[in-house]
């Protein structure tokens, strides 16, 4: 099992919107694409100077499936989220390996 994380840190003046498309929208789209078997979002319990952070996470049930995700679907999903709230957010990603 592969875990891809998408850590995001948004700016407080669009948080509750961001959060919404990201719930209606955005990760619906990225599970659309037959890539990734769960998506759930958390909720970053830190004190934070600005912003509040997020943990993304999807679950794909082998490497090729991510591989699928990331040539194929990525660069225009997140071409989406950029387009929407340039300046407003900052992220990283991981990708996990589940050690059985």
């Amino acid at each position: 099992m592969i875990l891809y994380n998408v850590t995001v840190n948004v700016d407080d003046d669009v948080h509750d919107e961001w959060l919404h498309w990201m719930k209606t929208v955005h990760v619906p789209d990225v599970l659309a694409t037959g890539c990734f078997t769960e998506g759930r979002i958390f909720r970053i319990n830190v004190e934070e100077q600005q912003g509040k952070s997020y943990s993304f996470q999807y679950r794909a049930a082998s490497m090729n499936d991510y591989e699928r995700y990331k040539n194929n679907h990525a660069p225009a999903l997140q071409k989406d989220v950029i387009n929407k709230y340039a300046g407003k957010f900052v992220a990283f990603r991981t990708l996990l390996e589940e050690v059985e």
